[in-house]
C-alpha cells in the first residue's frame, strides 16, 4: 500500500476502528447476558422507565437507520466494482479452418510489459474490455516520483497504442489512463 494513497488508507483505518468497537460491544453483551460482568446487572432494564419515546424520535431513528444502511451499502456495492470486465474475444469461427480465441489479459500482457520498460514507468496494468468489435482499455501506470508524464504520454500515443492496436486489428481503442506514483525514486546519475 502507497503511502500516497490516503484514500486507502482511511479506508481500512475507519473499517478497523469500527470492527473494534462493534466486536468490544458484542463481547460486552455476551459478558454481560453471560452474567461474566459482575458490575452490571443482567435483569436490569436499560434505561429508567418503560414509557415510549415521542413518535418523532422513532421516526429519526428510522430515517437515521436507513441512511447509514444505504450508505454501507453503496460503499458496499463500491468495493465490489474496481476494474472493468474482461473476456475472451472468438476473432474467428469457422467450421472448415477452426476457431480462434483470444483471452483479453493475454492480448496486453506484451503491452504492458513494454510500458514497464519505458523510462519513469514503475510498473504497468492493463484491462481489456468489452468484445473484440467494441473494446476499451483501462490502464493504470504506476510512475516514479520524478518521472516525465509528458514523455510516457508521448511513449503511449506515438509507439505502445499503436504497436496495440496494430497487433489487435483495430482502427480505433478507446482508452483510460490513471497515473500513480510510486514511492520509490528513480535512479539517480550523479
Amino acid at each position: 500500500m502507497s503511502s500516497l494513497n490516503r484514500p486507502v488508507r482511511l479506508n481500512r483505518t475507519v473499517l478497523s476502528i469500527v470492527g473494534l468497537v462493534l466486536l468490544a460491544a458484542g463481547a460486552l453483551a455476551v459478558t454481560i447476558q453471560t452474567g461474566v460482568f459482575a458490575p452490571v446487572d443482567r435483569d436490569a432494564t436499560l434505561v429508567p422507565g418503560t414509557a415510549l419515546p415521542p413518535t418523532w424520535v422513532l421516526y429519526v431513528a428510522a430515517a437515521v437507520a436507513i441512511v447509514v444502511g444505504l450508505l454501507a451499502f453503496r460503499w458496499l456495492v463500491a468495493q465490489l466494482v474496481h476494474a472493468p470486465k474482461t473476456q475472451t474475444w472468438q476473432l474467428e469461427d469457422d467450421i472448415v479452418e477452426g476457431r480462434t480465441d483470444l483471452a483479453a489479459s493475454t492480448a496486453v500482457t506484451p503491452f504492458t510489459d513494454e510500458l514497464a520498460t519505458c523510462p519513469g514507468v514503475h510498473s504497468a496494468h492493463a484491462t481489456l474490455a468489452g468484445d473484440h468489435r467494441a473494446p476499451t482499455l483501462a490502464l493504470v501506470a504506476t510512475v516514479e516520483q520524478d518521472g516525465d508524464l509528458d514523455r510516457i504520454r508521448e511513449h503511449l500515443d506515438t509507439h505502445a497504442l499503436p504497436r496495440l492496436r496494430q497487433a489487435l486489428d483495430l482502427d480505433t481503442l478507446p482508452v483510460t489512463i490513471e497515473f500513480r506514483f510510486s514511492t520509490k525514486a528513480g535512479a539517480r546519475v550523479h
